[in-house]
C-alpha cells in the first residue's frame, strides 16, 4: 500500500517529531511516499537540491496520485495540506485526518464536515495507533 502523509511544513514545524512517530506507524502498513515530512530541516534540504515551488508541487501531486490512501495530521493548519486533502477527496482517495483537540486551533468545518474524510481525534501517538490501523486495513 502506498500512503501519502501530509503535515504542516511551511506553516510550522513544531510537530515534526510527532509526524516522524506517525510515519513510523504508517510504515508498518505500507510505503510512506512522503516520509520527508517527518524530518528536520526539510525546506533547507529541498533548497539544497534546487527544488523550486513548482517542482515541489509537481512532485507532491505525483505522489498524491500514486497513493492508495491519504493520512494527514491537521492540528497545525496548513494551506498546502488543505489543498492536498481537497485533491485527494476529488480523486476518490480514502482520507484520514488526525487531530489533537487540545491544539491552538479548531478543526476546520471543511474537514470535519466532509463525509468523505475520516477524522480521528487523539492526544498521543499511542492513542491513535489502533484507529489508524483499522482505517488502513479497511482500504
Amino acid at each position: 500500500m502506498d500512503i501519502y502523509f501530509g503535515g504542516s511544513i511551511r506553516g510550522g514545524r513544531s510537530d515534526v517529531d510527532l509526524y516522524a512517530a506517525i510515519i513510523d506507524l504508517l510504515e508498518d502498513h505500507g510505503t510512506v511516499l512522503t516520509e520527508h515530512v517527518g524530518k528536520e530541516n526539510v525546506e533547507e534540504k529541498e533548497a539544497e537540491v534546487g527544488l523550486t515551488d513548482a517542482d515541489i508541487y509537481e512532485q507532491d501531486l505525483t505522489w498524491l496520485r500514486r497513493a492508495d490512501v491519504v493520512v494527514a495530521e491537521v492540528t497545525t493548519p496548513s494551506l498546502g495540506v488543505g489543498y492536498e486533502l481537497g485533491r485527494a477527496v476529488a480523486w476518490g482517495k480514502p482520507v484520514c485526518c488526525l487531530y489533537r483537540p487540545d491544539g491552538d486551533h479548531d478543526l476546520s468545518a471543511m474537514v470535519r464536515g466532509n463525509g468523505d474524510v475520516e477524522v480521528i481525534e487523539y492526544e498521543t501517538v499511542a492513542d491513535v495507533e489502533a484507529d489508524l490501523a483499522e482505517f488502513l486495513r479497511g482500504h
